[in-house]
């Protein structure tokens, strides 16, 4: 237990004296996450109002296979990506594995049915709700999508903020196409589980409690986002 201790206290010292190290991989997490579910969130949007939309054979499977994607596991989602992006597969040439780039792909996967699958849910109810009205003012369905979008922007944020926890969290899928490159791929949970094995205790801890600090942040915004969302609902 004096051992636990004494790492702990070491690892609240690396997290107050910005330590590089540890530095050096928040930022990589942060720049890669923050990346993927901004390219997510590009696709997924309008991708998610579209199917709430629009009505087209094969619509219903389109909808369940984008539900299932949700849980979709980490580690065969990075499998895909790895046999996508080796040199044998057919984006090999663009020289992509073991690079923060392939993980960007991985988490984009991940959290794009997310994105796409609960902005279907909510434009859709939305819809339901105000299409008499939008009929009435000579809306398009293409032209209603931004109108609904921007009507649900509280909630969608809500979905944003879970695709953003759900790839900051993520490992299996990294350190299967990053390869946990020191200085090149390390990303926290990828370190966490490396230097745990390692014995470095400080380090894992330090970014353990770094990461647990950006949890609690995103669960924070999303309580915020959804309380303003209810009081303005009434």
């Amino acid at each position: 237990m004096p051992q636990h201790d004494s790492a702990f206290a070491t690892a609240l010292a690396l997290i107050l004296d910005l330590d590089p190290a540890l530095l050096g991989i928040v930022m990589l997490s942060l720049k890669v996450s923050l990346t993927a579910v901004l390219i997510a969130a590009l696709l997924g949007l309008p991708l998610g109002a579209a199917l709430a939309l629009w009505r087209f054979p094969g619509r219903g499977v389109l909808v369940v296979v984008l539900n299932a994607l949700m849980g979709l596991p980490p580690v065969v989602a990075g499998l895909a990506v790895y046999l996508l992006l080796s040199r044998a597969g057919p984006l090999g040439e663009l020289g992509l594995l073991f690079t923060p780039g392939a993980m960007v792909v991985a988490q984009v996967l991940l959290v794009l049915p997310i994105i796409a699958a609960l902005t279907r849910q909510q434009v859709e109810e939305l819809h339901l709700e105000y299409r008499e009205q939008l009929r009435s003012l000579g809306l398009s369905r293409a032209r209603m999508i931004p109108t609904l979008l921007w009507d649900a922007r509280l909630g969608l944020m809500m979905v944003v903020l879970a695709g953003f926890g759900r790839a900051s969290a993520e490992v299996g899928a990294v350190m299967i196409v990053g390869g946990n490159i020191d200085g090149v791929t390390r990303v926290m949970t990828t370190a966490i589980v490396l230097e745990t094995s390692k014995g470095n205790l400080p380090l894992a801890l330090g970014l353990g409690i770094v990461l647990l600090g950006l949890v609690a942040l995103v669960n924070a915004a999303a309580h915020l986002v959804g309380e303003t969302a209810r009081r303005r609902l009434g």
